[in-house]
């Protein structure tokens, strides 16, 4: 059986580090992170995400912002409010909650957010800076994802990694953090051929496909670590249930190592927003970056 990679545990211990470091910026410099989040329209899932940020941004010490606007938001009122926000040296950190409704041009949304207050690592400014090896806002799934497998092996350089999924959200920058640590990194998808096999020679699986439970025990190579990204509700009974993109039951008799659904790259997703957050407050504010809260 393997090891269960928890998550909700290391996520813990990051906010703790967060919490530390905003309550020193509070005491030695009269600062207070501040994060601004942005939701466009009525989707459940967004809501409950938009939520649990609210809700642990202010548990950490850090100021929350939420702006809730209706569905049919116009393009030129939700880019006014980022520049409000832009403008604002209360808020260090920006995102928008994705999807946004289909008639808002997500790319023009995303990249008219200041590079600096990008917490989430989308704008393309950011985006071109990870992927050339220079210091960027990164991703925060990918970035917990990183924190988890470099907590679990320490040294991830030489290792066989297989992205599934090649989104810009997900796949892509994971790719480039594990290219950063010096694995050998091939980015698969639902139109690699014979995907099982490539996915069986990977040391490091992390599977951000969207479909539930698609990687089966079977494709692990035994021993390997598998980090499941993937948050899909499927019907079970008269109720439904949270399962990754990974058949967790038959692949975890594989695996040495494996993350659960939920509770395990979830609550890390939040906790490196936060961690973000901090960074760019320190950054705007020309101090000593931390160099514990993403290691």
């Amino acid at each position: 059986m393997a090891d269960i990679l928890d998550g909700k545990a290391f996520a813990a211990t990051v906010r703790d580090r967060v919490a530390t470091h905003v309550a020193r910026l509070k005491e030695e410099n009269g600062i207070t992170p501040g994060l601004a989040v942005v939701l466009v329209g009525e989707d459940p899932a967004s809501q409950v995400y938009v939520r649990s940020k609210g809700k642990q941004t202010v548990e950490v010490g850090m100021t929350s912002f939420e702006h809730k606007l209706p569905a049919d938001t116009s393009e030129a009122d939700l880019l006014a409010l980022i520049d409000q926000l832009n403008a604002d040296t209360a808020v260090h950190g920006i995102l928008v909650q994705l999807p946004l409704p289909s008639h808002l041009n997500s790319d023009l949304v995303i990249n008219s957010i200041d590079p600096a207050k990008d917490v989430d690592g989308f704008h393309i400014s950011n985006v071109g800076l990870l992927g050339t090896g220079q210091k960027a806002m990164v991703p925060c799934t990918p970035l917990g994802c990183l924190m988890l497998l470099r907590d679990y092996h320490g040294d991830l350089s030489g290792m066989n990694a297989v992205v599934v999924g090649r989104s810009n959200i997900v796949g892509k920058p994971m790719a480039n953090l594990l290219l950063g640590d010096s694995c050998t990194v091939t980015i698969a998808h639902s139109r690699t051929k014979d995907l099982p096999a490539v996915v069986r020679q990977a040391d490091i699986v992390v599977a951000a496909v969207g479909r539930p439970e698609m990687v089966r025990g079977d494709w692990i190579k035994p021993g390997a670590t598998v980090i499941d990204v993937g948050i899909n509700r499927v019907p079970n009974g008269d109720k439904s249930k949270l399962v990754g993109d990974v058949d967790f039951a038959s692949a975890s008799q594989v695996a040495g190592a494996i993350t659960p659904v939920p509770g395990g790259v979830g609550p890390m997703t939040i906790a490196c927003l936060l961690a973000n957050t901090v960074t760019a407050c320190c950054r705007a504010n020309g101090l000593g970056e931390p160099t514990d809260l993403t290691v």
